[in-house]
């Protein structure tokens, strides 16, 4: 089986880990703290805090910042539900703004959705594909406003000369297995802010500050969201590797954006020439006239070897939600979902296997496109 995404780990990435296993330490020991320095110098950040998992590190950015209860957040529904949990956990509520053909947040859209209680936009950097982060950091400063960019799609993204995350107040990003690196589960948190950085430092650990010798505090309800030294270790030989990664997810995107133009069955998101994509995501946009038959089309690329997946069904549309989001719609996440299917991209793939999906993709759509009518 052909995957949509999957980790590449090799025997540099086995040994890092064995000799941290080894080590006296394997938790809050020095190699998380290399690891966070050196991921800080790869994303120009001053300040990088690492934890167990990204969902961790969106939940302290919003503490980080000062959502508390009733505040409100503005931010996607074309994301994975971590995006808007991370604000309910401290009682706020997430207000879902429209987004572009591309899955980004709509900046165009955000201003009519600001109110009192507005006190951050947390867009999402859909698939790698860098939002527009100038427009909306100057909408952020006009209305006092904090920016938390969830760029969890676009570790190592370059937008011009800089990473994916330079314009936000935090940007978080995620280490899961089938981001672009990984440290099997974890997350990073990273500013240029010394008061958000020790916020969050504080938060990570259960609110505990040390004092001398073995006094210490809890001045906060904080949590246990540590990353381990055994995975830094992995995040380490991982790092080293980034762009050599995405170079491989940029060839394969490449190849499908030849073989894909113009096409009669759907359409592909196309990067602007100044950002060098993660590619975490390659997502196909089927036509109106195929949405009836994406299940099948699913389906059948399953029983020839190619794993796919869709990202993502508006947020708001699952049960919990219901309760808060009961009467919304917002037209533009739900034709997105409808027409949405990510195909294998990742570094571990030939072109000879990018080659095979797109064979086999055109195959299947020309079969479903005879049977499918709205």
């Amino acid at each position: 089986m052909l995957p949509y995404s999957r980790q590449l780990i090799e025997d540099d990435d086995i040994k890092a880990v064995i000799k941290a296993l080894k080590a006296d330490m394997i938790t809050q020991g020095k190699r998380v703290l290399e690891f966070e320095k050196e991921v800080a110098a790869f994303l120009g950040r001053k300040f990088v805090l690492s934890f167990n998992s990204a969902t961790a590190a969106l939940h302290t950015a919003n503490f980080a910042v000062g959502i508390k209860e009733d505040d409100e957040i503005i931010t996607t529904a074309t994301s994975f539900v971590a995006t808007s949990n991370a604000a309910l956990y401290l009682g706020a509520k997430p207000v879902f703004c429209d987004i572009k053909k591309d899955g980004n947040i709509d900046e165009k859209k955000i201003e009519a959705l600001i109110t009192k209680k507005t006190k951050a936009v947390v867009p999402v950097d859909f698939g790698g594909n860098v939002c527009d982060t100038k427009s909306i950091k100057e909408i952020c400063k006009k209305y006092n406003l904090a920016f938390i960019e969830d760029a969890c799609h676009a570790f190592g993204t370059k937008v011009g000369d800089k990473r994916a995350g330079f314009d936000a107040d935090i940007a978080c990003y995620s280490l899961h297995a089938i981001k672009p690196i990984t440290t099997i589960e974890g997350g990073l948190l990273a500013t240029d802010d010394e008061e958000i950085y020790q916020k969050a430092k504080i938060f990570r650990s259960h609110g505990m500050v040390k004092k001398e010798a073995f006094k210490s505090d809890m001045e906060v309800l904080g949590y246990n969201y540590r990353l381990n030294d055994v995975a830094c270790a992995l995040g380490l030989s991982q790092l080293k590797k980034t762009d050599l990664f995405l170079q491989k997810r940029a060839e394969i995107a490449k190849y499908y954006d030849e073989r894909f133009d113009k096409n009669p069955y759907f359409s592909t998101v196309k990067i602007p020439p100044h950002i060098k994509s993660s590619y975490h995501l390659y997502p196909i946009l089927f036509f109106r006239d195929l949405w009836c038959k994406k299940e099948d089309i699913y389906e059948e690329l399953k029983k020839e070897g190619i794993i796919t997946q869709v990202h993502y069904r508006p947020i708001y549309q699952n049960s919990y939600y219901q309760q808060f989001y009961k009467d919304l719609k917002i037209r533009s996440a739900e034709e997105f979902y409808k027409a949405e299917l990510s195909i294998p991209c990742h570094q571990k793939m030939s072109l000879k296997d990018a080659k095979f999906v797109a064979d086999t993709l055109f195959k299947v759509s020309v079969a479903f496109s005879r049977s499918c009518y709205i």
